[in-house]
Protein backbone atom coordinates (compact mmCIF):
# COMPACT_ATOMS: atom_id res chain seq x y z
CA UNK A 1 0.00 0.00 0.00
CA UNK A 2 2.53 2.47 1.21
CA UNK A 3 4.72 1.25 -2.64
CA UNK A 4 1.42 2.60 -4.81
CA UNK A 5 1.14 6.03 -2.55
CA UNK A 6 4.97 6.46 -3.40
CA UNK A 7 3.82 5.35 -6.86
CA UNK A 8 1.38 7.95 -7.38
CA UNK A 9 3.09 10.48 -6.02
CA UNK A 10 6.40 10.10 -7.88
CA UNK A 11 4.37 9.96 -10.74
CA UNK A 12 2.67 13.41 -9.65
CA UNK A 13 5.36 15.13 -9.38
CA UNK A 14 6.73 13.96 -13.36
CA UNK A 15 3.74 15.52 -14.34
CA UNK A 16 3.54 18.24 -12.63
CA UNK A 17 7.43 19.11 -13.47
CA UNK A 18 6.47 18.43 -17.40
CA UNK A 19 3.24 20.57 -17.08
CA UNK A 20 5.97 23.26 -15.06
CA UNK A 21 7.96 23.44 -18.40
CA UNK A 22 5.31 23.99 -20.72
CA UNK A 23 3.53 26.78 -18.42
CA UNK A 24 6.67 28.82 -16.94
CA UNK A 25 9.17 27.73 -19.25
CA UNK A 26 7.32 27.89 -23.10
CA UNK A 27 3.72 29.43 -22.43
CA UNK A 28 4.74 32.34 -19.29
CA UNK A 29 7.55 34.23 -21.20
CA UNK A 30 5.27 35.26 -23.90
CA UNK A 31 2.05 36.04 -21.64
CA UNK A 32 2.03 36.85 -18.39
CA UNK A 33 -1.28 35.93 -17.70
CA UNK A 34 -2.20 34.97 -14.26
CA UNK A 35 -5.58 33.55 -15.14
CA UNK A 36 -4.20 31.29 -18.05
CA UNK A 37 -1.37 30.49 -15.91
CA UNK A 38 -3.56 29.40 -12.79
CA UNK A 39 -5.98 27.17 -15.42
CA UNK A 40 -3.19 25.37 -17.12
CA UNK A 41 -1.93 24.63 -13.72
CA UNK A 42 -5.05 23.44 -11.82
CA UNK A 43 -6.18 21.91 -15.44
CA UNK A 44 -2.86 19.63 -15.17
CA UNK A 45 -3.20 18.22 -11.57
CA UNK A 46 -7.03 17.65 -11.46
CA UNK A 47 -7.00 15.70 -14.58
CA UNK A 48 -3.76 13.78 -13.60
CA UNK A 49 -5.73 13.17 -10.06
CA UNK A 50 -8.76 12.02 -12.14
CA UNK A 51 -6.56 9.39 -14.21
CA UNK A 52 -4.97 8.11 -11.10
CA UNK A 53 -8.67 6.92 -9.73
CA UNK A 54 -8.23 4.54 -12.78
CA UNK A 55 -6.50 1.42 -12.17
CA UNK A 56 -6.14 -0.46 -15.99
CA UNK A 57 -5.41 0.85 -19.00
CA UNK A 58 -8.53 0.42 -20.82
CA UNK A 59 -10.54 2.80 -18.52
CA UNK A 60 -7.62 5.10 -18.35
CA UNK A 61 -8.03 5.18 -22.08
CA UNK A 62 -11.80 5.80 -22.13
CA UNK A 63 -11.57 8.18 -19.45
CA UNK A 64 -9.15 10.33 -21.40
CA UNK A 65 -11.22 10.27 -24.19
CA UNK A 66 -14.28 11.30 -22.13
CA UNK A 67 -12.47 14.34 -20.75
CA UNK A 68 -11.69 15.36 -24.12
CA UNK A 69 -15.38 15.13 -25.49
CA UNK A 70 -16.04 16.84 -22.17
CA UNK A 71 -13.54 20.03 -22.82
CA UNK A 72 -14.19 19.97 -26.77
CA UNK A 73 -18.34 21.61 -25.31
CA UNK A 74 -16.29 23.78 -22.42
CA UNK A 75 -17.12 27.15 -23.04
CA UNK A 76 -16.29 30.38 -21.09
CA UNK A 77 -19.15 32.14 -20.97
CA UNK A 78 -16.87 35.87 -19.41
CA UNK A 79 -14.48 35.76 -22.21
CA UNK A 80 -13.48 34.66 -25.89
CA UNK A 81 -10.43 32.29 -25.15
CA UNK A 82 -7.46 32.59 -27.92
CA UNK A 83 -6.61 29.55 -30.36
CA UNK A 84 -3.12 29.94 -28.89
CA UNK A 85 -4.38 29.71 -25.07
CA UNK A 86 -6.97 26.60 -26.08
CA UNK A 87 -3.91 24.72 -27.63
CA UNK A 88 -1.79 25.38 -24.45
CA UNK A 89 -5.19 24.15 -22.40
CA UNK A 90 -5.62 20.84 -25.11
CA UNK A 91 -1.56 20.36 -24.31
CA UNK A 92 -2.24 20.52 -20.54
CA UNK A 93 -4.97 18.39 -20.04
CA UNK A 94 -3.37 15.86 -23.06
CA UNK A 95 0.04 15.60 -21.01
CA UNK A 96 -1.31 14.32 -17.65
CA UNK A 97 -3.95 11.55 -19.52
CA UNK A 98 -0.72 10.76 -21.35
CA UNK A 99 1.63 10.59 -18.20
CA UNK A 100 -0.61 8.56 -16.40
CA UNK A 101 -1.29 6.01 -19.13
CA UNK A 102 2.57 5.21 -19.54
CA UNK A 103 3.73 5.88 -16.08
CA UNK A 104 0.85 3.49 -14.94
CA UNK A 105 1.82 0.94 -17.29
CA UNK A 106 5.55 1.28 -16.46
CA UNK A 107 6.60 2.84 -19.75
CA UNK A 108 8.83 5.33 -18.11
CA UNK A 109 10.79 5.74 -21.31
CA UNK A 110 8.03 6.36 -23.57
CA UNK A 111 6.81 9.06 -21.02
CA UNK A 112 9.54 11.02 -21.27
CA UNK A 113 10.09 11.31 -25.07
CA UNK A 114 6.55 11.87 -25.28
CA UNK A 115 6.91 14.72 -22.57
CA UNK A 116 10.15 16.34 -24.06
CA UNK A 117 8.48 16.14 -27.89
CA UNK A 118 5.88 18.06 -26.59
CA UNK A 119 8.28 20.47 -25.50
CA UNK A 120 10.32 20.67 -27.89
CA UNK A 121 7.39 21.46 -31.02
CA UNK A 122 6.14 24.00 -28.71
CA UNK A 123 9.61 25.63 -27.95
CA UNK A 124 10.09 25.44 -31.82
CA UNK A 125 6.75 26.93 -32.14
CA UNK A 126 7.22 29.62 -29.74
CA UNK A 127 10.45 30.68 -30.32
CA UNK A 128 9.64 30.55 -34.33
CA UNK A 129 12.95 28.63 -35.52
CA UNK A 130 12.43 28.02 -38.91
CA UNK A 131 9.20 30.58 -39.00
CA UNK A 132 8.33 33.85 -40.39
CA UNK A 133 4.96 35.46 -40.24
CA UNK A 134 3.41 38.57 -40.92
CA UNK A 135 1.17 40.08 -38.32
CA UNK A 136 -2.41 42.20 -39.01
CA UNK A 137 -3.74 45.44 -37.34
CA UNK A 138 -7.19 47.00 -37.96
CA UNK A 139 -6.49 50.67 -37.62
CA UNK A 140 -8.59 53.70 -38.31
CA UNK A 141 -7.13 55.87 -41.32
CA UNK A 142 -8.32 59.88 -41.76
CA UNK A 143 -6.63 60.23 -45.22
CA UNK A 144 -9.37 59.49 -47.48
CA UNK A 145 -7.72 60.79 -50.43
CA UNK A 146 -5.35 58.05 -50.38
CA UNK A 147 -7.96 55.27 -50.08
CA UNK A 148 -7.71 54.59 -53.71
CA UNK A 149 -6.64 51.94 -55.92
CA UNK A 150 -4.53 54.27 -58.18
CA UNK A 151 -2.60 55.65 -54.93
CA UNK A 152 -2.16 52.48 -53.15
CA UNK A 153 1.60 52.83 -53.13
CA UNK A 154 1.17 56.53 -51.38
CA UNK A 155 -1.13 54.85 -48.82
CA UNK A 156 1.69 52.35 -48.05
CA UNK A 157 4.32 54.87 -47.91
CA UNK A 158 2.31 56.77 -45.66
CA UNK A 159 0.91 54.61 -42.92
CA UNK A 160 5.05 52.53 -42.92
CA UNK A 161 5.78 56.54 -41.60
CA UNK A 162 3.32 56.94 -39.38
CA UNK A 163 3.16 53.47 -37.59
CA UNK A 164 6.58 52.50 -38.32
CA UNK A 165 5.78 49.43 -39.30
CA UNK A 166 7.28 47.61 -42.42
CA UNK A 167 3.63 47.41 -43.99
CA UNK A 168 3.34 45.02 -47.03
CA UNK A 169 -0.54 45.21 -48.02
CA UNK A 170 -3.27 47.02 -47.03
CA UNK A 171 -7.04 45.91 -47.28
CA UNK A 172 -10.20 48.01 -46.96
CA UNK A 173 -12.40 47.33 -44.27
CA UNK A 174 -14.84 49.67 -43.85
CA UNK A 175 -15.20 53.32 -45.60
CA UNK A 176 -16.78 56.29 -43.07
CA UNK A 177 -17.50 59.24 -45.66
CA UNK A 178 -19.26 61.26 -43.40
CA UNK A 179 -15.80 61.21 -41.06
CA UNK A 180 -13.57 61.13 -44.03
CA UNK A 181 -12.23 58.57 -42.11
CA UNK A 182 -11.57 54.29 -43.16
CA UNK A 183 -10.91 51.26 -41.27
CA UNK A 184 -7.68 49.58 -42.82
CA UNK A 185 -6.29 46.35 -42.00
CA UNK A 186 -2.63 46.54 -42.39
CA UNK A 187 0.02 43.48 -43.08
CA UNK A 188 3.28 43.93 -41.51
CA UNK A 189 6.32 41.44 -41.30
CA UNK A 190 7.11 41.13 -37.64
CA UNK A 191 10.67 40.11 -38.20
CA UNK A 192 11.47 43.83 -40.26
CA UNK A 193 9.83 46.09 -37.59
CA UNK A 194 11.82 49.95 -38.05
CA UNK A 195 10.96 50.52 -34.58
CA UNK A 196 9.95 48.27 -31.34
CA UNK A 197 6.26 47.17 -31.12
CA UNK A 198 5.96 50.09 -27.95
CA UNK A 199 6.75 53.06 -30.42
CA UNK A 200 4.91 51.92 -32.70
CA UNK A 201 1.70 51.51 -31.07
CA UNK A 202 2.46 55.14 -29.57
CA UNK A 203 2.95 55.91 -32.85
CA UNK A 204 -0.33 55.14 -33.94
CA UNK A 205 -1.59 56.75 -30.87
CA UNK A 206 0.06 60.06 -31.76
CA UNK A 207 -0.54 59.96 -35.56
CA UNK A 208 -3.71 58.09 -36.61
CA UNK A 209 -7.20 59.35 -35.59
CA UNK A 210 -8.90 57.19 -33.04
CA UNK A 211 -6.77 54.13 -33.96
CA UNK A 212 -8.44 50.93 -32.96
CA UNK A 213 -6.09 47.96 -32.75
CA UNK A 214 -8.57 45.00 -32.68
CA UNK A 215 -6.58 41.94 -33.54
CA UNK A 216 -2.51 40.57 -33.88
Amino acid sequence: MVMEYFSFIIGMVINLIFSMIVVRGIYYPRRRAQDYVFTFMAFSVVVYLIMGLFTSVELSIGAGFGLFALFSVLRYRTDTVPIREMTYLFVIIALPIINSILYGSGQYGNLILSDLMVIVVLLILEKKWGFRYDQRKLVRYEKIDLVRADRREELIADLKARTGLMVTSVDVVEMDYLRDSADLMITYDEDSLSVSRESSLSSISDEIINPAIISN
